[in-house]
């Protein structure tokens, strides 16, 4: 049965210990131990084998390295951005363009959050610099912070999802890549024609939950955040300070679309920092402190998830998912589509990761798909929002992660009441109806 399936089991538990305010690392920890055991794997050896649990998880943390070098080195580059005061510069411009409308606020930061994926392919980075100086502003507004939780999520998933650029290109070639392998060629101006069902998804949701579901006035306490007040300039104009800080944001930008690496980028946006000197050869050492300080604990939570991925997989209980679900989608389109979607959240929220999702689901979905005789957009469409769903709403996503790092900033934003389970019902369910009525509707 699905419901005994391991991966549906330690979901469950990772999902229910986080919903109970358990830390979030230990809830991974704990739901791979109990996915591990559900699958028949060993907890432990005296031999220590290479099959027991904890081993398994081990040996896949090396999955994620990359991720978490990225976040450690962009961590680093955000505190010397942050020190330059090109943020507090930002930050005042965004003030006085939306003056004391709350809902401008919640959607201008939804579209210069989009910019990180693609036009500044910064990931999460940003939201440490840009968000902090502005909670003064959102609690003055009364804005609900799950509002804005929604609105960064948005802009962190929405871009790679429907737009092949950045980040999006990635995504978009993994598409590709597998999708082809698996019988059905295809191109990326094939995904790019489809996906924005996705983003459009996205944005209604989006627009659902800041209006109707968090619109309403919240009170937040003014408490006074020490690292605003250490870093507040009188003079918000722009220094040579600032002028270097862009330019290490242009450096970056085109490291990353050259390079397609972030840890490339962030070092070389560090060094050019330093060589315009932005910040000072004796201060190298405190922005990398504060790199590991911002984004260690993220970068980490990463790491571990991708040993729990390795364990759900080693297990077996991926593969068995997809194929027990199935056996459920003969007949009805609407009711493989949806099965399809549902197990893709499944998998996503286990593992963690859009990306790394796509190989998993393409090589049952793809023959599946051709068998049920959905049409090859609709097999883009399935299979790349299977893949998407989960990054939203995964207690384990840089995509709720990285919000929380910049609301919780004064210690009033709970990471799964007020990121996790919004961005959930923002993204999670509207993009599972829009990927059910756009396969129907694609054929």
């Amino acid at each position: 049965m699905l419901l005994f399936n391991p991966v549906v089991i330690s979901v469950i538990v990772m999902c229910a210990l986080c919903l109970v305010k358990f830390n979030v690392l230990l809830s991974i920890l704990v739901a791979a131990i109990v996915g591990g055991v559900a699958a028949g794997m060993p907890i432990y050896s005296s031999a220590n084998e290479a099959g027991s649990i904890i081993n398994v998880l081990i040996s896949g943390m090396g999955a994620n390295s990359g991720t978490a070098l990225s976040y450690i080195l962009l961590g680093a580059f955000a505190v010397g951005l942050a020190k330059s005061g090109l943020g507090e510069i930002l930050t005042k411009k965004v003030s006085k363009v939306v003056g004391e409308k709350k809902f401008l606020l919640i959607f201008t930061i939804a579209f210069i959050a989009c910019f990180s994926q693609n036009l500044v392919p910064v990931h999460i980075a940003f939201i440490p610099i840009l968000i902090p100086p502005l909670i003064p502003l959102m609690n003055k507004l009364k804005v609900d912070r799950r509002a804005m939780a929604c609105a960064l999520t948005f802009g962190l998933k929405a871009p790679y999802v429907s737009i092949p650029i950045g980040f999006g290109l990635i995504f978009h070639n993994l598409l590709v890549e597998n999708i082809s392998d698996n019988g059905v060629m295809i191109s990326v101006s094939d995904t790019g024609r489809v996906m924005w069902i996705g983003g459009l998804s996205m944005l209604v949701g989006l627009i659902f939950c800041v209006f109707f579901l968090y619109g309403k006035d919240r009170e937040y306490e003014d408490i006074e955040i020490t690292e605003l007040k250490k870093e507040k300039k009188e003079d918000v104009k722009m220094t040579r300070e600032a002028w270097g800080a862009l330019a290490a944001c242009i450096v970056t930008a085109v490291v990353s679309i050259i390079t397609k690496s972030l840890p490339y980028a962030a070092i070389s946006g560090l060094f050019t920092m330093i060589i315009t000197r932005c910040i000072k050869w004796s201060e190298i050492d405190e922005i990398m402190t504060g790199g590991i300080e911002m984004m260690g604990f993220i970068a980490f939570v990463m790491l571990v998830a991708a040993g729990y991925a390795n364990v759900l997989k080693e297990g077996g209980g991926v593969k068995e998912l997809v194929t027990a679900a199935a056996g459920f989608m003969q007949g009805s389109k609407v009711m493989a589509a949806f099965i399809m979607l549902l197990v893709g959240l499944l998998i996503t929220m286990g593992i963690g990761t859009s990306f790394g999702t796509i190989p998993i689901i393409a090589a049952i979905y793809v023959p599946l798909c051709l068998e049920l005789g959905f049409s090859t957009n609709s097999i883009i469409l399935l299979i790349g929002i299977a893949a998407a769903l989960g990054d939203a709403g995964s207690p384990a996503s840089d995509s709720t992660l990285g919000p929380t790092s910049g609301l919780n900033i004064d210690g009033q934003h709970n990471h799964i009441w007020d990121t996790c389970v919004p961005t959930f019902i923002a993204y999670d369910i509207f993009l599972i109806i829009g990927g059910v009525i756009g396969s129907v509707i694609l054929g």
